[in-house]
């Protein structure tokens, strides 16, 4: 598909000199025909910017109109070997604290117990400990393309994005799990019976990333994003979802040993939950939301994995472990790895896979501004309910939207100093004082000087619905005059150089 079939007039377009006023004439024809959401939707899709959807750029739609997706090639399940290793693992979980949801305490806008019931009565892990063979570890191996240090690649891949929308809140039983999903379900399974390893909302799955290797083993981070449902028939259903599961392996290349296995839910953060539930059945249903603390949620191994016979070089018995024996005693050898990255490195590469936005370097508060203090830059910051990098998150469309758009992108980069922060960390910071005078529910876009005076600021809420609006609407505040850009894109881009103009004010 390509925007040929437009047919506009080359006299048209001639009757304006100069390449800018090339675009801008194209560009108003195109809105003309095509109204701003369809030229929206085509520039999102038109991600090399040639004005033509090849049949991969066109997919997302495809599969959309049509309801058929293409079969993903899973690895067929890893069959347990009961001569190979065998790996135990520990669950460990503190419940999430009640004092910590911010909007839902008892009797607090008709909050029912019934609602809640399935939180109250989750204390513990569901399998406090359980046996996984060596080898099922083996889904967490790099592709074959992506063996060096610091590569990341996609374990279970996001099925979601700002087309396809989100996955239906009334669902209590998770799909079955297939292929690699077999293994990141059965161990979340030992948190909850209901784990669904692809969350409601993108970005979904799991990522990989090559932290340290040697010539016989990798050290690989990795990071899920997967949700709970808490309550069952007749209770409505209520979603439990983690800001993320993060974690290591260690294991051997050719899988026949895992040295160590770590997976828990950070707990750096003031909040780190977030909660949904419904107030009916339907998928129309009214929806609460809450944030809370979770302070544990963690898997752990006991000790590297250790096969249950030991065989002479003539394949005798030597030792064997059994339930009336003692465990076999092994001495392990020292890992020294010849290439490796820093684990916030590793880190940091998963949150770019996940996240484009991250692109930009989003500081701590305190930090940012002393940052822009030494560089003599503004200071971009926003403040959210809820976290804007992982999954509880309350400006989820602002981060798969304008802030990994390409210019805005640039702009950021180029002019401020970047930082997000949770409304509850900034109470006791004497210079975001003037930030949280600024704040409305749920969040605030600020352009601020570096000693913390506020000279521009939108909320998020008014921002959508001023994209929202037509480009030929009276009061519209964006133009397409300045380039091939959405209107979230040049609404957001018009904000940043207004904080810049009055900032300029400011300091003459």
């Amino acid at each position: 598909m390509s925007l040929g079939w437009l047919d506009i007039p080359p006299e048209e377009l001639e009757e304006v000199s100069g390449e800018r006023e090339v675009w801008a004439s194209l560009l108003r024809l195109l809105v003309r025909t095509l109204g701003a959401e369809g030229l929206f939707l085509f520039s999102s899709l038109d991600t090399d910017h040639d004005f033509y959807l090849s049949p991969e750029e066109f997919r997302p739609i495809a599969e959309k109109l049509t309801g058929v997706t293409p079969p993903v090639d899973f690895e067929e399940d890893v069959t347990y070997d009961p001569n190979g290793e065998s790996l135990t693992l520990e669950a460990k979980m503190q419940p999430l604290l009640l004092d910590s949801m911010t909007k839902s305490k008892d009797g607090f806008l008709g909050v029912s117990r019934s609602s809640l019931s399935g939180l109250r009565s989750w204390q513990s892990p569901a399998v406090p400990s359980s046996s996984f063979s060596a080898r099922q570890f083996g889904v967490f191996l790099p592709p074959k393309n992506k063996v060096e240090v610091g590569d990341t690649w996609w374990v279970i891949p996001s099925e979601l994005s700002i087309f396809t929308g989100y996955l239906p809140n009334n669902r209590y039983h998770p799909p079955t799990p297939k292929g690699k999903e077999v293994l990141i379900h059965s161990l979340l399974s030992m948190f909850h019976p209901r784990p669904f390893i692809k969350s409601r909302f993108a970005p979904q799955g799991t990522v990989a990333c090559i932290r340290a290797s040697n010539d016989f083993y990798y050290d690989i981070v990795f990071r899920i994003h997967a949700e709970f449902q808490l309550n069952n028939v007749p209770d409505f259903p209520f979603w439990f979802t983690p800001g993320q599961f993060t974690g290591n392996i260690v294991l051997s290349k050719d899988t026949s040993h895992v040295r160590h296995f770590h997976l828990y839910v950070p707990n750096d953060r003031s909040l780190n939950v977030d909660m949904e539930w419904l107030y009916g059945a339907s998928e129309s249903s009214n929806m609460e939301v809450d944030i809370g603390y979770l302070p544990q949620l963690e898997l752990q191994s006991t000790s590297p994995s250790t096969p249950s016979i030991i065989t002479d070089e003539e394949g005798n018995i030597i030792d064997r472990r059994d339930g009336n024996s003692e465990p076999i005693q092994f001495v392990f050898e020292d890992i020294h790895w010849t290439s490796e990255i820093s684990h916030q490195e590793a880190a940091r590469r998963l949150e770019v896979t996940f996240y484009p936005f991250k692109k930009v370097s989003y500081l701590p508060f305190s930090e940012a501004f002393e940052r822009a203090e030494a560089e003599k830059k503004l200071v971009h910051s926003i403040l959210l309910w809820g976290a804007l990098d992982d999954q509880s998150c309350s400006g989820r469309t602002l981060r798969e939207t304008v802030l990994e758009s390409s210019p805005v992108l640039a702009l950021l980069n180029q002019s401020f100093i970047s930082s997000w922060s949770l409304v509850k960390e900034l109470e006791n910071i004497e210079k975001a004082r003037l930030h949280l005078e600024k704040y409305s529910f749920p969040v605030e876009m600020m352009v601020a000087l570096p000693n913390g005076t506020i000279v521009h600021h939108i909320n998020a809420n008014f921002f959508l619905d001023q994209t929202a609006m037509k480009p030929e609407e009276d009061g519209a505040p964006f133009s397409f005059s300045g380039g091939f850009e959405d209107p979230s894109t040049s609404t957001y881009i018009s904000f940043l150089k207004e904080g810049l103009k009055k900032a300029k004010e400011y300091l003459a």
